[in-house]
């Protein structure tokens, strides 16, 4: 399913959220968990097929953020991306599998700020099922989708998709 097809409001709201942040580009990504630290984000937008584009293998070591999104910490569902590995070896999430629920995924922001938030869920799915309204859906609250590749490689790419789902704290 394309990006845009997505309209349909998820309605997943839960109580004891932190309170939204302003709007913020994002600048850098920190996940303790999978040893990665980074202090560079790309914009990423919509390619041809109004699919969500993926960072270059170039830049397999940085995230990207969907500029279509609101940025990490506003209310609404702020999505990043980031390579497991590409044909050149490893990339940024190698260390994906490391990571569990409760685990904090950090965020710098433009502004000097650093939106917090705790993986509440993951989700491992055939790119084929991609859940693309649980992913893009809107949200009563400030949530963090980070996707990245997973599975067995088929016809020269990751099957798979691991999603995590998380929440503001702070």
């Amino acid at each position: 399913m394309k990006v845009t097809d997505v309209a349909a409001e998820s309605g997943r709201g839960r109580s004891g959220a932190a309170d939204p942040l302003r709007a913020s580009r994002p600048t850098g990504l920190a996940i303790p968990a999978a040893g990665v630290r980074t202090h560079s984000m790309l914009d990423l937008g919509l390619d041809q097929h109004q699919e969500l584009e993926v960072p270059s293998v170039a830049d397999a070591e940085k995230p990207g953020w969907y500029t279509g999104a609101v940025t990490p910490g506003e209310k609404g569902a702020s999505i990043l991306v980031a390579h497991y590995d590409t044909a050149r070896g490893p990339a940024l999430m190698r260390h994906v599998a490391r990571m569990k629920v409760g685990d904090a995924i950090e965020v710098s922001r433009a502004d000097g700020s650093t939106a917090r938030f705790a993986i509440r869920e993951i989700q491992q799915v055939d790119k084929r099922n991609f859940p693309t309204n649980k992913v893009y859906g809107k949200t009563d609250r400030p949530e963090l989708r980070l996707l990245t590749c997973g599975g067995p490689i088929r016809d020269g790419h990751r099957s798979d998709n691991i999603i995590f789902f998380a929440d503001l704290v702070k």
